[in-house]
């Protein structure tokens, strides 16, 4: 394996407790996977497990602070959650080896190895023949997932594992999160081609993207749209061009134009969970899901993960389209705010490709100021952004180029973000915010950005000129 080529390097032979690394198995952004045997006897612990490395420990305080908190999210779930459609933690360890600085302080969860990913299966030229009966598992794992009270947040064919006997197992709980009523809260990062469009413009706010059960609904539709027909549900070669054409289906310019050849029951599943918004979605939860698509995969239905009729988590409303909201007004709640969600109006579109484009109103509206490169002032110079004078930014879309080094974008309340030693204590010179590439939403900051410039990734040092 070549130096860098994983988010964690760990050599073939490294021990850490009782395991013993072989080969490498996966990586993503955020950590990589070896397949590891054990050296010493212990009756609770299988012979062969998959270590998988997060890089808590030779990094930024910052990227350090983010890559904790995705370890304990994923150790969490695991640790609370037990059950034959998710995949099983068995213990977590820390590196302890000063020697190697560069895997020193690395959270290690050892986990259940698995034979492959949904992923690699649908590398195939033609779709997997047992796609309905690993649908069955995925909806299964959903199911006892948010009955559980949690949302995946990140489901997409890399994060479903197979198994030995032909199962498939749900896995990589590093977006997950537990509800808070309707809503759980998680790092605002996702897989734009597995995103609901109302996610793809959310606000992120101090705790990170409101997500609720819905976001999984809709990942579930394209996902299973893959599996059955080797297409994405949504037109477009590249996933910029879905997200365009998500956002397009979102507003009501597109319609829904499935593959022919699913067959009639899939075709009905499959545009609920693709339905433009979220109050549409959530009259379909995972366990109505789950018997409808025992019935189209021809499965036996699973009772152990069914919710008992008439029992539903406290604090979940049930929401069944526009009928929820006419009861809503008949019982004296304002129509306006039960359909205040699906009334909002988006103008991010208005963004040039290449560009990061700052707005004076929420959701991509208002007045609009778009930038290619870099501007130490916004005020001065030969393009200007003259109502940032009195005006906050509330809402950003970073519509830059993915494959460009410098693809995020800091964003400043000085005027000049170039550091300069005398300059130490002023916080002007900290960006007050950064966001990724391909993300929008509104900004939750009380001040008036006059600065900005392009940086490799968020979270870089901010002190790099």
């Amino acid at each position: 394996m070549s130096s860098g080529a994983y988010a964690v390097d760990v050599p073939k032979g490294y021990r850490v407790g009782p395991w013993v690394v072989h080969e490498p198995l996966a990586s993503g952004a955020f950590g990589s996977v070896y397949e590891a045997r054990r050296t010493a006897p212990a009756d609770e612990l299988p012979r062969t497990a998959a270590l998988k490395f997060l890089p808590t420990g030779l990094r930024t305080p910052r990227q350090l602070s983010h890559l904790r908190e995705l370890a304990e999210r994923e150790a969490e779930l695991l640790r609370r959650l037990r059950g034959p459609r998710l995949i099983r933690l068995y213990e977590t360890l820390t590196v302890d080896d000063p020697e190697h600085p560069e895997l020193d302080g690395a959270t290690v969860l050892v986990l259940e190895k698995a034979e492959g990913s949904l992923a690699g299966l649908l590398d195939a030229p033609v779709p997997p023949p047992n796609g309905p009966a690993l649908l069955t598992d995925v909806c299964a794992g959903l199911e006892q997932l948010h009955r559980s009270g949690w949302v995946h947040g990140d489901l997409k064919p890399a994060n479903v594992l197979l198994m030995k006997d032909g199962s498939a197992r749900l896995a990589d709980f590093n977006m997950a999160a537990e509800l808070e009523g309707t809503h759980a809260y998680s790092p605002a990062f996702s897989t734009p081609d597995y995103t609901p469009p109302e996610l793809l413009w959310s606000e992120i706010g101090e705790r990170g993207r409101q997500i609720r059960e819905t976001g999984d609904i809709w990942a579930f539709g394209v996902l299973a749209h893959q599996v059955l027909t080797g297409t994405f549900p949504l037109p477009g070669g590249t996933a910029p061009v879905r997200r365009d054409a998500a956002v397009r289906y979102a507003r009501g310019d597109d319609e829904l134009r499935l593959s022919p050849e699913l067959p009639p029951e899939w075709r009905e599943i499959i545009t609920d969970c693709l339905a433009r918004t979220h109050a549409v979605r959530a009259a379909h939860d995972t366990g109505t899901l789950l018997r409808r698509v025992e019935r189209a995969a021809g499965v036996t239905p699973s009772r152990r993960f069914h919710r008992r009729p008439g029992v539903r988590r406290p604090g979940r409303p049930v929401v069944i389209g526009t009928l929820a909201a006419v009861a809503a007004a008949a019982l004296g709640v304002g129509l306006a705010e039960a359909l205040r969600e699906d009334r909002i109006t988006y103008g991010y579109h208005r963004c040039p490709k290449l560009s990061v484009c700052f707005f004076s109103e929420k959701y991509g509206n208002g007045e609009m100021c778009a930038w290619e490169g870099d501007d130490r002032d916004w005020l001065a110079g030969g393009r200007t952004c003259p109502w940032t004078r009195t005006t906050k930014v509330q809402s950003i879309f970073n519509n830059g180029d993915a494959n460009s080094p410098a693809h995020d974008v800091a964003y400043y309340v000085g005027r000049d973000w170039r550091f300069r030693w005398k300059d130490l204590y002023r916080d002007e010179h900290d960006p007050v915010g950064c966001t990724s590439v391909g993300q929008q939403g509104n900004l939750t900051g009380t001040y008036v950005v006059l600065s900005h410039r392009w940086v490799e990734e968020c979270g870089a040092d901010p002190l790099k000129s």
